[in-house]
């Protein structure tokens, strides 16, 4: 088969163990520059072209991996291949939801998952509410387009919190204000979903001082056992949001598991170095099966 890899860079660690992964199924792996694909709308000939003028419209299958900063034209690209009849791992809705960090956790709180509490508001004068709504200080400030643990502030005081607050209402950004679950102790859990099933799980921890237990943050990976509850609060929030490739952040409560976010281009490195899993390997075998396809026989 034809896949192609959309996403910006080539020499990310995931995006090079997904290129392997499919050359080594077999087959034919395209790197596709976002920045570098541009579409042609019309009813009886839609295309898609990379530089130079190559139509793409071959293609059977493509991943999105979309960096945040892209989320809107790789999000119109991927549609458009989906418009071509094109097979896309994870769907340009599915990617569009996960992304607006409000929206999502509307949705699956709807789905009666269990989440962080959480607050939102858009005026700066119910500052003090919206901090008591999550049972005060600390508290967690989380900027709307923030990713990899950038733009999550830790305010340990009621006074911190507020200055947080008010400064990023100043820049007119949106915020989230959330509950800090302390008894995690900077620690949580990423399940790795392809189609309906954990292929793989690691605890990460934060580094020493750090809250944010991202790897991007210095954070650290191992191998963990993870609970019934745990797998199916993950299942559910993938298949909450429509996505079929999904990185689900669980945090251990004293409450039970609760649901911190669900990413749609997650990344292989420090599950795939942690655990040994060929997780790259499985998201070519869920293209694979969808298309039905067959390893040829020589």
């Amino acid at each position: 088969m034809k896949i192609g890899v959309l996403a910006s860079n080539p020499e990310l660690y995931s995006n090079r163990r997904i290129m392997e992964a499919g050359e080594e199924r077999g087959h034919e792996m395209l790197f596709l520059n976002i920045k570098q694909c541009y579409m042609r709308l019309d009813a009886d000939n839609p295309e898609v072209h990379y530089r130079g003028g190559r139509i793409l419209n071959d293609l059977d299958a493509v991943i999105p991996r979309i960096r945040p900063s892209l989320t809107f034209y790789g999000c119109a690209l991927t549609r458009h291949f989906e418009s071509l009849g094109v097979h896309t791992l994870n769907g340009s809705d599915a990617i569009t939801s996960s992304r607006d960090k409000l929206f999502s956790l509307q949705l699956l709180q709807k789905s009666g998952l269990d989440i962080p509490t959480t607050g939102f508001a858009n005026s700066p004068i119910d500052t003090n509410d919206l901090i008591e709504m999550v049972g005060g200080a600390p508290l967690i400030v989380k900027l709307l387009e923030g990713t990899q643990g950038k733009g999550v502030v830790l305010a340990e005081t009621k006074k911190a919190a507020e200055s947080v607050i008010n400064a990023i209402k100043s820049l007119r950004a949106n915020l989230l204000v959330q509950e800090f679950i302390k008894e995690a102790e900077g620690k949580d859990l990423r399940c790795f979903v392809i189609d309906g099933k954990v292929v793989a799980s690691i605890e990460r921890t934060a580094a020493a001082g750090e809250f944010r237990a991202n790897i991007h943050q210095g954070g650290t990976a191992a191998i963990v056992k993870i609970t019934p509850e745990e797998r199916k609060l993950a299942l559910k929030a993938s298949k909450t949001l429509g996505l079929k490739v999904a990185g689900v952040d669980i945090i251990r409560s004293s409450k039970g598991p609760l649901l911190l976010e669900v990413n749609s281009s997650p990344g292989l490195e420090g599950i795939e170095t942690a655990t040994g899993i060929d997780v790259a390997g499985s998201m070519i075998a869920s293209i694979e099966k969808t298309l039905k396809w067959k390893k040829p026989v020589h």
